[in-house]
């Protein structure tokens, strides 16, 4: 393994040997004459400076109790947007992530991941936004436990500026792949080593001929339109700006040349095609981007024939400003999020002389439930005791949100008392004169009174405005419509971040347990995963807080004897010198409801310190917890549910989250923390 990795060595030393020098920052490193500050955790496997080459490495030979490696980089400051290039390869079976560890918070993020056997080194780059206070960066590895299995580190990159930025002098061409084609392909470019003869240009960036660039050339071309792209590292965090390069371009109308984005979903987007034909000097172009999620930049040239010519690309680079004054300036679609909590926030109903849908607040019992915010708070309702008719039709309209941009739109919905489903709840998109454009979603067959979260993405070339609408058509067939957190993100819904993508400490169990892990005494299992609802009479909920139909962590009462315990135990937190925010969902309802405990558990062995605890029935409806604790050391937090003197006793948790606290935020209305024993006391 270590012979083959010196070969591959080699091929790349020499690449870099006519490289142009870039400024490297802090936390860089070529394991050249040690770790350059990285250290191995000492909790986990050893890291080793390999003598046979220029790599640093984790071998599942030197892995006894553990199943993998964590190697720390020195505490680091990022002042300005940088670009972490990673040369690494995995050997055999296993995986290589990279974390952020922000100073004073109690979880790392993952940043990157990748977990495919190579024979060659890879390029992994990652984006790392500018951020206040000091960081670690995290590079673990997981080999498979067998022999031969192993993950090593070449280098370690830090550079000013944006991973999509490149001028072709470096050896890795700053990660830009080829997407290959068995005739047509883009290659590096240089005057130097051409023919004398050839018409390729010298480079953009040294204007000289031993600069580089890339180029894809007709002379290989047998079919017609045969394509060659050229494509640009995934964005690893949200950027929006000027994405600008320089183009050559001849024979232009043997050629087509267009520039795409395309999302981890396989989706293209065109974002420039040149207005000109072919270009004798280096053409600059200019073109607004914005990746609110995951992209790859794509430059794609398509042939007619053999004499097509070439297309010439250099110099691609990157501005948080946008390149067009008339770009339409940022702006922030939260301003279409609403709790409804304090207010209507934007939303407003049109004037029909009646209100149909009202901001209410309940007391939970078997025939209604709670808000799906807090559980006690406030929702809106539409319902015929607010109307004086034998029926309603109901208009919400939220903001206007500006066109030409991918919207996700997530809401929680909850129906009882209807015969029939028909135009109970249905969404519209309308333009600026106010005329109704599309029903982009309607209810079909639901579940009652279970709060369903439904997301919905949509584009529209102008600005829009989504609207609710809820029609009763007579007395006898209305029952209840409600509606609460509405919001609004940028980006494809299946991209952006959601329950099924948790952020770090969060979890939804909507695919598996995160890492959270039984601790009981008889080593039974009483915490399960379930989706739907508990098979119990009269205890335990109709489904899921967070998506109404997914999944939640519950104590079976009836396979408990009363008294008896179960602890649900979280992945090791490493502590913070700051306080911190524990929000999570239970669910306490059945006559015989024990108790639910948060204790917190220090990895030294000292007696676990009480956070929050509820005794006996609470609600029919999820409600919320928010605790705040301190802890500077290693600590997990323990949430135990000691079962009831009967069977209609379970107890239920979902939408675990983790923040820096304190938990009460200017947004809060309401905290509910301490240990205080009701908080449903409430009526219309």
């Amino acid at each position: 393994t270590s012979a083959m990795r010196v070969l591959h060595l080699s091929v790349l030393l020499v690449a870099l040997a006519v490289g142009a020098q870039q400024r490297l920052l802090p936390g860089s490193c070529g394991f050249e004459q040690g770790a350059c500050g990285y250290t191995s955790d000492p909790a986990y496997a050893p890291w080793t400076v390999n003598d046979e080459g220029r790599f640093i490495m984790a071998d599942s030979s030197f892995m006894e109790e553990t199943d993998k490696a964590i190697l720390v980089s020195p505490d680091l400051e990022i002042f300005e947007w940088s670009c972490l290039r990673l040369v690494y390869q995995i050997t055999g079976m296993g995986s290589l992530l990279v974390h952020l560890r922000p100073d004073s918070e109690n979880f790392d993020y993952v940043l990157w991941s990748a977990d495919k056997s190579s024979d060659s080194w890879l390029i992994a780059n990652v984006d790392l936004r500018n951020i206040s206070g000091t960081y670690q960066l995290l590079m673990e590895a997981q080999p498979s436990q067998r022999p031969g299995n192993s993950i090593a580190i070449f280098e370690i990159h830090i550079i000013p500026g944006y991973c999509i930025e490149c001028n072709f002098e470096e050896h890795h061409l700053c990660g830009y792949s080829n997407q290959w084609n068995p005739n047509v392909n883009w290659y590096v470019g240089a005057r130097l080593a051409q023919d004398l003869q050839s018409d390729l240009p010298d480079d953009h960036t040294m204007n000289n001929e031993k600069g580089h660039y890339m180029y894809v050339d007709s002379i290989y071309v047998k079919k017609f339109q045969e394509v060659a792209k050229l494509v640009s590292p995934m964005t690893t965090t949200p950027m929006a700006g000027c994405l600008s390069f320089y183009y050559q371009r001849n024979q232009a109308r043997g050629n087509f040349f267009s520039v795409f984005t395309r999302d981890p979903l396989g989706h293209y987007e065109e974002i420039w095609r040149p207005d000109v034909y072919a270009t004798s000097t280096w053409k600059l172009v200019q073109v607004d981007i914005r990746a609110y999620h995951p992209l790859e930049v794509v430059y794609e040239v398509a042939f007619n024939s053999a004499s097509g010519g070439y297309v010439a690309v250099d110099d691609i680079a990157f501005s948080p400003e946008f390149c067009h004054t008339e770009t339409e300036p940022t702006f922030d679609p939260s301003v279409a999020n609403c709790d409804f909590e304090e207010s209507l926030c934007q939303y407003y109903q049109e004037h029909t002389g009646m209100s149909v849908w009202n901001r209410v607040t309940v007391r939970p019992n078997a025939y209604r439930i709670g808000d799906h915010t807090t559980g006690s708070g406030f929702f809106l309702m539409a319902h015929t005791h607010f109307t004086s008719g034998p029926g309603y039709m109901g208009r919400l309209h939220a903001p206007f949100l500006p066109g030409n941009h991918k919207y996700c739109l997530r809401f929680h919905y909850a129906l009882s008392g209807f015969w029939k489903i028909d135009n109970t709840l249905s969404l519209y998109i309308y333009d600026e004169n106010n005329v109704a454009q599309e029903r982009i979603w309607t209810v079909s067959e639901s579940s009652r009174d279970v709060w369903t979260e439904v997301d919905i993405t949509y584009q529209k070339p102008m600005s829009t405005k989504i609207v609710f609408v809820s029609i009763c058509r007579n007395f006898w067939d209305c029952g209840i419509v409600a509606l609460d957190d509405v919001t609004v993100t940028l980006g494809d819904c299946r991209i952006t971040a959601g329950p099924l993508r948790p952020a770090p400490g969060h979890c939804y169990f909507e695919t598996g347990d995160c890492g959270y892990t039984q601790e009981n005494e008889k080593k039974r299992d009483n915490w399960i995963r379930l989706r739907g609802q508990t098979p119990t009479s009269y205890t335990g909920p109709r489904g899921d807080h967070t998506l109404g139909v997914g999944h939640f962590m519950y104590i079976e009462a009836s396979h408990m004897l009363p008294g008896h315990s179960s602890q649900l135990a979280s992945p090791e937190l490493r502590g913070s010198s700051r306080l911190q925010c524990l929000t999570f969902f239970y669910h306490m309802y059945g006559s015989g409801t024990g108790v639910l405990s948060v204790f917190l558990r220090q990895a030294d062995g000292t007696k676990d310190r009480l956070l929050w605890q509820r005794h006996g029935e609470q609600s029919i409806s999820w409600m919320k917890a928010m605790v705040d604790y301190d802890c500077f050391s290693r600590h997990k937090i323990i949430f135990e549910a000691v079962r009831g003197p009967s069977i209609r006793s379970d107890i239920a948790l979902d939408d675990i989250v983790f923040r820096k606290g304190p938990c009460q935020d200017p947004g809060d209305s309401i905290s509910y923390s301490g240990f205080s024993e009701n908080f449903n006391e409430i009526e219309y």
